[in-house]
């Protein structure tokens, strides 16, 4: 990928199935990664697997529901790594049940992490990227959030949400030469999908039909998913802002 090398990278949830993979991928091609994740110990693991393959990585523990917490790992990472040259607002979360079946507790944390969380990320670093003239950001939305999902409602809203601010934020910081471009996973070998499954009645049957249901064949694996978003970040995207793609082995196939 294109002008990669040397640039800061911050990824969000980076201590997870996609964010781990996106943040290795990052590092191959000679970014500096802040990896970012409640989950320290996570994070740090990822850190040190990209330093030992030779590459440059920080971990930063950081809630993106806590604004403070936003500011503070932002302000470390680029103390230790530089200012901010591209955003991956990867981290999410999900629980499995029909609307009804939720309460407002539940939405509560929803969109803390899967909406609000994102603003907080933008909010702290787009003046940066202002001010120097260009930056990259890319959204992990869903495919639920294009075609919808049973059992995901307020997820999907969120996600749906994500995407909205995605192509507002695209037209708002195109002459400032920010991109902003977002990535819908389909389903993929992830905790997140593990969790679905252990809901259902028959696991088993439930994963074999979203294979069948697929028509490349086979569960999307995290790194399916960190070449489109690398590539997103890349100067061979330079000319792609506000668009959605859907990495789901064709299982959706919106225009």
């Amino acid at each position: 990928m294109r002008n990669l090398n040397g640039k800061t990278v911050i990824v969000t949830g980076g201590g997870g199935g996609i964010g781990g993979a996106t943040c290795r991928r990052f590092a191959t091609e000679g970014a500096k990664v802040a990896v970012f994740d409640m989950n320290l110990a996570g994070a740090q693991k990822v850190a040190d697997d990209i330093q030992a393959a030779g590459g440059t990585a920080a971990a930063f523990e950081c809630n993106i529901t806590d604004r403070a917490q936003v500011d503070a790992a932002v302000a470390a990472a680029e103390a230790q790594l530089g200012p901010i040259d591209i955003l991956v607002n990867n981290a999410g979360w999900d629980i499995f049940k029909p609307f009804t079946k939720t309460v407002p507790a539940e939405w509560d944390k929803l969109i803390a992490i899967n909406l609000t969380g994102a603003l907080h990320m933008h909010h702290a670093v787009l003046p940066g990227m202002v001010a120097r003239g260009g930056g990259r950001i890319v959204n992990i939305a869903s495919d639920a959030a294009r075609g919808g999902s049973s059992g995901e409602a307020v997820y999907a809203a969120c996600k749906g949400g994500l995407v909205a601010l995605s192509k507002t934020l695209a037209r708002e910081h195109a002459r400032h030469n920010i991109t902003v471009n977002v990535v819908c996973p389909g389903p993929t070998d992830t905790a997140l999908l593990a969790g679905f499954a252990e809901g259902a009645a028959n696991p088993e049957k439930l994963m074999d039909a979203f294979k069948k249901a697929i028509p490349l064949g086979r569960i999307g694996q995290p790194d399916d998913l960190a070449g489109a978003i690398v590539f997103l970040s890349s100067d061979d995207a330079s000319f792609i802002t506000g668009q959605v793609i859907s990495v789901s082995g064709g299982l959706t196939m919106h225009g």
